[in-house]
């Protein structure tokens, strides 16, 4: 670890897990340092950076201003450090130990006092000795349980004098406890240390985000040296050097081709919807797949600074942003929770003081409002509702990454789709054929088919599945020949036929104006075009689609129905494909040929015209744009790893129809939640006006609480019967 924070000094803090965090860090490092503004935080991944502007200083003070946070902060290292298992799993364990020790104290307590009617009825006094030993020993141990985690931040914020939502808790489990209300206490305990470790899970899943892009680029590199090959790590490339990349591999490093020619699978980058044929001189890209041929590359940038390289760095970026849910809860904790307590020190004081009562009296009307003050009921009231939502979205088939995204969806002014797997079906289809010079369609499928059959390429595929859909028999040519980039010919009964690009048909002379102007509106159309020949003419022409979903034109009109009038088209396919996708879809604001740097521009754009925006996407190159976009959403079915990570929500059957139902969904979700939020502050204002003017006893003010708990819940329950999408 360096001495000083010169330089950028980047620290791994173990329990950044949410904005919360990250305040309470600024208060406690920002004076060493300079302030606060000189300070950076990364909650995706657990970084705290302090900026090359700060004031410098030790780092072992920099570690001692974390821990006075109740943090615990150490050298950043790209890989995560292993743990132990207290440590990954030690909040959930103390959160079900919680409720099992609440749960377990309130059964002995009931059986103690005759009932559970009596166990919650007490004797009204609010005096400890209501509660037998052996229940209140439990109900310690839950109370223990709950706030193992929570404690530690509670005390730093009571030292440093700056009440932050932790130490609210804290005193109201105190306050509990003083009156004799262990159950009410435990019951605190527990919903908060749940409320905590959900936080964790969904920060945790965003995290290995990032991880599914970096396991995308091999970790090694096969480098030619004075004609010899080793393996070497890909970071240890240097700019210039040559590198194999054999059939079928992923290609470690940016590079120029120099030697060999292949079919290369792009679509992780460019999301280009056909392999691309390389030669000398093109240009390759980490995270792409090779196809039949070997290749030697030289390498154009270092591993760090390739084009996978900085569609990772997007994603961080996008998603260390803060939503502006996050600040309006920093906002609102840093009023509420200061206010709460002094309001609550002024009812116990301040009329005593004044000749008003005494002591014991004020003091009592005090822990109500400590009492009421505890948020059960706001606590559970999303809580419950965001559970009962996300489980009537799996089972619709619909995967939502946590409760900060079952809402987004309710206010989506705009929505951007990527093309090829999302409004495509990923696989392509013979969607025209044009027999030419006297040959029918069958006659051309069965020459087609007989030269693709022995290819993997996904246009051959596609030739060869719809020979045999139609029932064409065709037998694999004789003396089949592939030529890498180009085609592939061979002999059918004698006769030497060829199947092959545009460019191959024109690197053979045998273009005509008929043929030409045929391919160029073939072309136009969206189409990919396989032209079939032989030595004496062209055969005829085939042409290849990534057929657009059948449900697409539905789902955008339904969608417009729901009032989300701006729809785009965001690709890296050419524009004429484009065009054609989204007219069949009914979709006018197409952009095409996009990089994934671009995608999440055109993303800038739209959020910055629109507010909220949605972008629906399956692949690798989608992820930043997925990350940058309101709410990122991934076809399951079809999408990368990584864009399923990535995203906020995962479409798991691939099917679109979840998409108008999805908002559908959110917005009923929200309506739900602003009603249980305003119920449960409208009988916490209710009883707090009670308090202060003496009609409220502790009783009332369990009961409010308790009976506010159980209608949110109730409410929140609702969203089960959600129904699946038509």
């Amino acid at each position: 670890m360096t001495e000083t924070s010169g330089g950028g000094l980047e620290l791994r803090v173990h329990g950044l897990d949410c904005a919360e965090e990250a305040a309470a860090l600024r208060r406690a490092v920002g004076p060493a340092v300079g302030g606060a503004e000189h300070l950076a935080f990364d909650v995706l991944r657990g970084k705290m950076t302090v900026l090359p502007s700060a004031r410098p200083a030790a780092t072992a003070e920099i570690v001692r201003a974390v821990a006075r946070a109740g943090l615990r902060a150490e050298a950043w290292r790209s890989a995560p450090p292993e743990e132990g298992s207290w440590r990954r799993r030690g909040r959930t364990a103390s959160v079900a130990l919680s409720a099992l020790l609440a749960a377990a104290g309130f059964a002995v307590h009931a059986a103690l006092a005759g009932g559970p009617a009596a166990a919650l009825a007490g004797d009204g006094t609010g005096a400890a000795h209501a509660v037998p030993l052996a229940p209140r020993l439990l109900y310690l141990l839950a109370i223990a349980a709950g706030g193992w985690f929570i404690l530690p931040k509670a005390w730093a914020s009571a030292r440093a004098l700056r009440p932050d939502m932790n130490l609210l808790m804290t005193i109201a489990v105190a306050g509990a406890v003083g009156i004799g209300e262990w159950l009410e206490a435990a019951s605190v305990a527990f919903l908060f240390g749940l409320s905590h470790l959900l936080e964790g899970w969904s920060v945790g899943r965003a995290r290995r985000a990032v991880e599914a892009l970096l396991d995308l680029s091999p970790p090694t590199a096969r480098v030619r040296e004075n004609g010899a090959e080793r393996e070497v790590p890909a970071a240890e490339v240097v700019p210039g050097a040559h590198f194999v990349i054999k059939p079928g591999e992923r290609i470690p490093l940016d590079g120029e081709v120099v030697a060999g020619e292949s079919d290369v699978d792009q679509a992780p980058i460019t999301g280009e919807s056909v392999p691309v044929a390389k030669r000398p001189g093109d240009e390759l890209f980490a995270g792409t797949i090779n196809g039949a041929g070997a290749l030697v590359a030289r390498s154009t940038r270092e591993a760090g600074d390739t084009t996978l390289a900085r569609i990772i760095r997007l994603v961080e970026a996008a998603q260390a942003r803060r939503s502006p849910s996050e600040r309006w809860v920093d906002r609102f904790a840093r009023v509420y929770t200061p206010a709460v307590i002094a309001l609550a020190a002024a009812v116990f004081l301040v009329p005593p003081l004044l000749g008003g009562g005494d002591w014991s009296a004020w003091f009592y009307r005090a822990l109500v409002l400590l009492v009421i003050a505890c948020p059960c009921a706001l606590v559970i009231s999303t809580p419950v509702s965001v559970v009962a939502a996300l489980a009537a979205a799996a089972r619709a088939g619909v995967l939502v990454k946590g409760g900060a995204f079952i809402e987004a969806p309710a206010s989506l002014a705009a929505i951007a789709f990527d093309k090829t797997g999302t409004l495509t079906e990923g696989r392509f289809a013979v969607v025209e054929v044009v027999p030419l010079n006297g040959h029918d369609e069958a006659a051309l499928l069965a020459r087609a088919a007989a030269l693709e059959a022995r290819s993997e390429h996904p246009l051959a595929r596609a030739v060869v599945a719809r020979a045999e859909a139609l029932g064409v028999a065709f037998e694999p040519a004789a003396d089949f020949r592939a030529l890498e980039g180009k085609g592939a010919s061979g002999t059918i009964g004698g006769t030497a036929y060829w199947v092959g690009s545009h460019r191959y048909l024109e690197e053979r002379g045998q273009e005509t104006a008929e043929v030409h102007a045929r391919l160029e509106a073939m072309s136009g159309a969206g189409r990919t075009v396989v032209v079939v020949g032989n030595d004496r003419h062209v055969c005829g022409l085939l042409g290849v689609a990534d057929a657009v979903r059948p449900e697409a034109a539905s789902v955008v009109a339904a969608l417009r129905r729901l009032g989300i009038d701006h729809l785009a088209v965001l690709t890296g396919d050419n524009r004429g494909t484009a065009e054609a996708v989204a007219a069949a879809a009914g979709i006018a604001d197409v952009r095409a040929e996009l990089l994934p740097e671009d995608k999440v521009a055109a993303v800038e754009e739209l959020v910055a015209r629109h507010g909220s925006v949605a972008m629906v996407g399956d692949g690798v190159n989608d992820a930043p744009a997925l990350a940058r976009s309101s709410l990122g959403i991934a076809m399951g079915a079809a999408g990368s790893d990584a864009a399923i990570e990535t995203a906020d929500v995962a479409l798991l059957a691939g099917d679109l129809h979840r998409l108008p139902w999805l908002i559908r969904h959110s917005r009923r979700t929200a309506a739900i939640i602003r009603q249980n939020v305003a119920f449960a502050l409208g009988v916490k204002l209710a009883v707090f006006a009670l308090a202060v003017a003496g009609l409220a006893t502790l009783w009332l003010a369990i009961a409010a609480d308790m009976g506010a708990s159980l209608l949110v819940i109730a409410n929140g329950l609702r969203l089960l019967g959600g129904g699946a999408p038509a």
